[in-house]
């Protein structure tokens, strides 16, 4: 096959490269520039998308031997991620970027771009696996669970499933997918993860906020709508927040108060105890799915977080509505966030939080 590889200059797209040229495919290397000042999107080991990653993904694709491009990405990136980032925090809501990307970059403009050159699929280093059951495939949790990247491709649907791969979706650990690297000699063995949002490189997601929003004071509620405190700006906060409230009213039963809602309406914040935090049910707008829709009701797992643990539920469609209702109360679920669909350790769909209730 003619496979486009996503190099992002770190390990794990690397070696994902590295094994389809030992399998024999047809491997091009590209790096995704997102930024039109690519030294902005890194600092450290933060982010990724800098200038010092692209020339680590250029390495490692003379190592293997591919030709190796760079595609400029950025007006897009800008405005379907970044944009939609400040949009979602302005209207009180709690968006996934890294999710946005694939949706809208990765596996639409990206593989949508490589489809029309004449690849075949599109390569990366996500930890997830899939597997064909007749005409469809399936996406499924990776075999560790520990780096499972299913949720955050809980976007895609069938047809972008049928052109893409994800050769770490088996290993065991990082550490033997770093040691791959090392004895392969390809020099981002070393090299830190990054994490953190990658178009924030201080990692301080309320200061980035706050120069691109503005600040805007206003008061911090209680349950009861009394003021506790103040703060300057209502999309620095999200749902389930605990950090960072500085309440100049302390809560009577001395118990930490955590954030309960967001109003941008209103530029307010209210607070409560933790289990005024607890859900049983979520309703999920724009639906996906990876075979096409489930209407239900049936169950399943639902999953809000890429790092939560998944929670039985039972899960039914109505038109572009999906009802999540859980068996146990959760907490911290933020309108915003993706909800994805598991059955067992397949991926179903996912769905946009829009609101939840107890």
């Amino acid at each position: 096959m003619r496979i486009l590889a996503a190099m992002s200059g770190g390990v794990d797209s690397a070696v994902a490269a590295a094994r389809l040229v030992d399998a024999g495919h047809d491997v091009t290397g590209v790096h995704l520039a997102l930024s039109k000042n690519p030294e902005s999107y890194r600092s450290g080991a933060r982010g990724c998308c800098s200038l010092e990653d692209s020339h680590d993904a250029r390495r490692a694709a003379d190592v293997l031997g591919i030709p190796f491009y760079v595609w400029d990405f950025a007006e897009r990136f800008a405005a379907e991620v970044v944009e939609d980032f400040l949009a979602e925090y302005a209207a009180g809501r709690t968006p996934n970027p890294c999710l946005r990307c694939n949706e809208k970059i990765k596996f639409a403009a990206v593989l949508e771009r490589g489809l029309a050159l004449g690849f075949d699929a599109l390569a990366t280093g996500h930890y997830a696996l899939t597997h064909r059951v007749g005409e469809e495939v399936q996406l499924h949790r990776a075999a560790e669970p520990r780096k499972d990247q299913s949720y955050v491709l809980g976007v895609l649907d069938q047809q972008q499933l049928r052109h893409s791969v994800f050769p770490l979706g088996t290993d065991g650990s990082k550490a033997d997918v770093r040691a791959e690297a090392a004895t392969r000699g390809l020099l981002v063995a070393k090299k830190p993860d990054s994490h953190d949002i990658c178009f924030i490189p201080t990692g301080d997601t309320s200061g980035f906020l706050h120069d691109r929003l503005g600040r805007r004071a206003g008061d911090i509620l209680d349950a009861r709508g009394e003021v506790v405190g103040a703060h300057a700006g209502a999309h620095q906060f999200t749902v389930g927040q605990r950090h960072g409230l500085n309440l100049s009213v302390p809560a009577a039963d001395g118990r930490p108060r955590y954030v309960l809602a967001v109003s941008p309406a209103t530029n307010s914040v209210t607070v409560g105890p933790k289990e005024a935090l607890a859900v049983r049910v979520i309703e999920g707008i724009r639906p996906t799915w990876t075979q096409g829709m489930v209407a239900g009701p049936w169950r399943g797992l639902a999953q809000w977080r890429a790092h939560s643990e998944p929670m039985a539920a039972t899960i039914e469609t109505a038109g572009d509505t999906v009802r999540v209702t859980l068996d146990a109360p959760a907490h911290g679920i933020a309108p915003g966030q993706a909800v994805v669909h598991y059955d067992g350790e397949r991926v179903v769909g996912s769905a946009t939080i829009a609101r939840t209730y107890r």
